[in-house]
């Protein structure tokens, strides 16, 4: 459990570094902004394609991918008939809240966390896989549409096919798929510049927390209580329940998919958010109240089914 918690401090320490440069503006005022989308265009496909390329193409399509894909879908869902409604929210934000509470940091904390919960980085790469392949294209390609001036549909699909995250996704698949060897050359400065994607996304969502409070902002409050409570219990009953008496997988792939359901709200959510402008205090608030709150979740699991 010792690691556990590294795992977790790692992860604050960068956070808590990016409020303290928010803080003090030692970065400027444009800070937010270049730091989005140096992530969103240049630093996470780089990340999302090594990721990919080196993970086992049995794990990408192993027993974890349907169930994790159902628990998702059904926690998507349910926000969303929620929201739209009964809350009557916009589409933008109604897609960042669903997102808020489906999908799961598989990256950033799910990769390390999977190490030491469970002894490998490799359990969080079909959930990876069908975050980047199908959730993200129809992610981009709604908040695009909802972002235009015009929707047409041969621009949107030629926005969704050339964005960077997406070809970064398909290309690491590829590589893992097809088992192809990239040659150093290629790789190492891959790697190099993948590396830095989890520090700067991390100081970046700090920095946007300076000036912030959790729960301040009126109007968004249930949106992203609800998220919260959707991601930190509902997701990982929902997944245990089909794991355990719908597929019947052994106990080590149910303690697994478990596990992966109860990790926090992806940050790409809130690159999402903040990359397009739209239900940024939802994604950022849930992002923090479900990373601080997936440690006792994530421990309570451990204890009941590890």
């Amino acid at each position: 459990m010792i690691e556990t918690l590294t795992g977790f401090a790692v992860v604050g320490v960068a956070i808590a570094l990016g409020w303290l440069l928010g803080r003090i503006d030692l970065l400027g005022p444009h800070a937010r902004h270049v730091l989005g989308r140096l992530i969103f265009f240049v630093l996470s496909p780089f990340l999302l394609f090594t990721v990919l390329a080196h993970a086992d193409a049995k794990m990408l399509f192993s027993s974890l991918l349907p169930v994790s894909a159902i628990a998702a879908v059904t926690i998507i869902a349910i926000y969303t008939l929620v929201a739209r409604l009964w809350w009557k929210r916009p589409v933008g934000e109604t897609l960042i809240g669903a997102l808020s509470a489906g999908q799961v940091n598989s990256n950033n904390i799910g990769i390390p966390l999977s190490l030491y919960l469970l002894g490998s980085a490799a359990y969080p790469a079909p959930v990876v896989l069908m975050q980047l392949l199908v959730f993200t294209p129809i992610s981009l390609t709604i908040l695009d549409a909802v972002t235009s001036d015009r929707v047409s549909l041969r621009k949107t699909l030629v926005r969704t096919a050339t964005n960077p995250i997406i070809i970064g996704s398909i290309l690491g698949t590829l590589v893992s798929v097809l088992d192809i060897t990239v040659p150093p050359i290629v790789m190492q400065p891959a790697q190099l510049i993948a590396d830095a994607a989890v520090p700067v996304l991390l100081i970046s969502y700090g920095i946007s927390l300076h000036g912030q409070r959790v729960l301040g902002a009126p109007g968004h409050r249930r949106d992203i209580i609800v998220a919260t409570a959707l991601k930190l219990l509902a997701m990982p009953l929902i997944a245990w329940v089909v794991a355990e008496f719908v597929f019947g997988l052994s106990s080590p792939e149910v303690l697994i998919v478990v596990i992966l359901a109860a990790l926090p709200t992806a940050q790409n959510v809130f690159n999402y958010s903040q990359r397009y402008d739209i239900g940024e205090t939802i994604s950022r608030d849930t992002v923090f109240l479900t990373t601080l709150g997936c440690l006792p979740v994530l421990i309570g699991i451990m204890l009941l089914l590890g």
